[in-house]
C-alpha cells in the first residue's frame, strides 16, 4: 500500500479527517505519517512531541502500520 491507497482506505473506513495528518508535522493530537528523506515516520503527535515514533525505509510498511494504528483507535472513527 502506498499513501494514495492509504487515503482511500481511511476514507472507506470512515476515519475522521481531523484525526490524522499524512504530511507529518506536529499538529495537535493526531496520528501522523511523515516522509523524511529516505525514511518514513509513523507517530502520534501529542503536545508538540512525536509519541510512539516508528521509522521505516519502506512506504508500504509505514502505510500498513499507520492504518493498523488508526484503525485500532475507536476515537478516530466517525
Amino acid at each position: 500500500m502506498i499513501v494514495k491507497e492509504l487515503l482511500v482506505q481511511l476514507e472507506n473506513h470512515g476515519i475522521r479527517r481531523d484525526s490524522y495528518s499524512l504530511d507529518g508535522g506536529l499538529p495537535s493530537e493526531v496520528y501522523c505519517l511523515n516522509h523524511q528523506g529516505e525514511r518514513w515516520e509513523v507517530y502520534y503527535s501529542e503536545r508538540g512531541q512525536k509519541t510512539g515514533l516508528q521509522v521505516f525505509v519502506s512506504e508500504e510498511e509505514a502505510c500498513r502500520v499507520f492504518l493498523d494504528l488508526i484503525m485500532n483507535d475507536e476515537s478516530t472513527i466517525g
